[in-house]
């Protein structure tokens, strides 16, 4: 898969650097006697923000997502303009290690615009591409996916009768190729751990690249199959245990709010993806903070996206989400300063939902049905760029227990040989922990994830800072295991 919304955050301006190497990364491929097919979108589903398009599509209310709609395709036009010189080299027919390349991703589900796959197919013949073109869809869907031109494959949680049925339909004499064969499932926050079931939702290998007892099994079973030897299996990477972090000193949110950029100001709430920030491009992902002026209690009404906690001051009234939109506000004197940070958890990667994807304040906000009409809008991007402004800002020693959203900072030492670790957070309530300026992941008491694999590349040789945003209540320690706790 190759994400758009990472390799194109800001309009217009592209990334290929570091982790978004895409050449080094089909070429080390190549390197391990792999072939790769590449599914270079626009969408791609995976499981990712907005299944890999970017959140600036949804500035333009009028513009449809994954259809032929002009504005949508002037922007791939112009990504594709930019990603598939990248691309041609690492064809096969070129010497690269590419054999083919997906017209998006399960279009058959979405189904919105007839002319949508062609046009998607010819821009790829047009810029250079020379390798087999494949569509990929659910074994009910491929009617409604395929495209004249491409091999047509199936997406499949178990092989059972009639799975090939829509398959042979659109093409006959052809080898069936199953592309996806789900044997494992993702979790989602709250609900169990998918493990071994009847389903086998569990993985071959975990995220830290170990070998699990599927993986042992399939081995056998293509052992019985295989006309040769099967290569060596490689050498796991070593894991370590690290002394316990102590985090010590901490920012309450609202001592940061100097460190941030210049906060937008506006008589409506504005949504992520709409703030005039990122040379147009508007907001992507963490949390947004809306401060408005009130002067009475009331019935207060928000539409929040994704879950807000709403704040008198620095006082926590209560929290919202996209179904809960009403608090009640107590009675005060004098006009006081309305606070609402809400949190972005993601964007949907699937359905025609993903056209009404904005985060933040989504319409008005209101006590006891009168508008507020004026906002300071801060943007809470955590970016490495805002981590090193904090390293100037004055840190306070951890008080005793300290309630509301925080910054918390501590030193991991690795020693001179940093290697592979497990993160455990016991009594930490729910925030995302940043390791020397990187976002490591999100951490919640809710589980199923107890753990945050954190790679020992990441990790300087001796000191590592590490810091922990908290949205509700923090613990004193972090514990680092040489296993996951799921």
């Amino acid at each position: 898969y190759i994400p758009w919304n990472l390799h194109e955050p800001e309009r217009g301006k592209f990334d290929f650097s570091g982790n978004l190497d895409l050449e080094a990364f089909v070429l080390m491929a190549a390197e391990v006697g792999l072939w790769v097919i590449l599914r270079p979108g626009p969408y791609i589903c995976a499981e990712i923000d907005l299944g890999g398009l970017p959140s600036w599509l949804l500035q333009d209310p009028v513009s449809q997502l994954r259809t032929t709609d002009q504005r949508f395709i002037e922007a791939v036009d112009k990504y594709f303009d930019h990603l598939i010189p990248k691309m041609l080299p690492l064809q096969y027919s070129w010497g690269g290690p590419v054999i083919a390349v997906q017209v998006e991703n399960e279009y058959g589900s979405f189904n919105k615009d007839e002319h949508y796959m062609p046009h998607l197919h010819q821009t790829l013949l047009e810029r250079g591409i020379m390798e087999m073109l494949l569509t990929s869809d659910s074994e009910k869907d491929v009617l409604k996916g395929h495209v004249k031109g491409a091999l047509a494959t199936v997406n499949l949680r178990n092989l059972h009768n009639g799975a090939f049925r829509q398959l042979h339909t659109v093409q006959e004499n052809k080898p069936i190729l199953v592309m996806e064969y789900w044997v494992g499932w993702f979790d989602t926050w709250g609900n169990a751990h998918h493990t071994k079931s009847v389903r086998d939702y569990d993985a071959l290998l975990t995220e830290a690249g170990d070998y699990t007892e599927k993986y042992f099994s399939l081995q056998k079973l293509f052992e019985r199959v295989s006309a040769n030897p099967l290569p060596p299996l490689p050498a796991l990477t070593p894991k370590a245990v690290y002394p316990s972090v102590r985090l010590s000193l901490y920012l309450p949110l609202w001592d940061v709010l100097q460190h941030l950029n210049e906060p937008v100001r506006s008589n409506i709430p504005v949504s992520m993806e709409n703030l005039p920030i990122n040379s147009g491009s508007g907001q992507s992902y963490g949390f947004i903070l809306y401060e408005s002026t009130i002067c009475s209690g009331g019935r207060l009404y928000i539409h929040v996206e994704d879950v807000a906690q709403v704040f008198l001051n620095e006082t926590l009234i209560g929290d919202l989400d996209g179904n809960i939109r009403h608090l009640n506000f107590p009675k005060f004197r004098d006009c006081q300063l309305l606070r609402i940070l809400v949190e972005n958890q993601g964007r949907v990667n699937f359905s025609w939902k993903m056209q009404s994807q904005r985060k933040g304040i989504t319409g008005h906000v209101s006590v006891d049905n009168v508008f507020l009409d004026s906002f300071t809008i801060y943007s809470l991007e955590m970016k490495m760029s805002f981590f090193e402004r904090l390293r100037s800002a004055t840190w306070r020693p951890v008080p005793g227990s300290y309630q509301g959203p925080a910054f918390y900072r501590g030193v991991l030492r690795a020693g001179s040989s940093p290697k592979d670790t497990f993160l455990n957070l016991p009594g930490w309530t729910s925030g995302f922990v940043f390791i020397n300026g990187r976002n490591l992941g999100r951490y919640w008491n809710i589980r199923p994830q107890k753990t945050l694999y954190l790679p020992g590349a990441w990790l300087h040789p001796e000191d590592n800072e590490i810091i922990l945003f908290e949205k509700v209540l923090g613990g004193s320690l972090i514990e680092s295991t040489d296993k996951p706790w799921l």
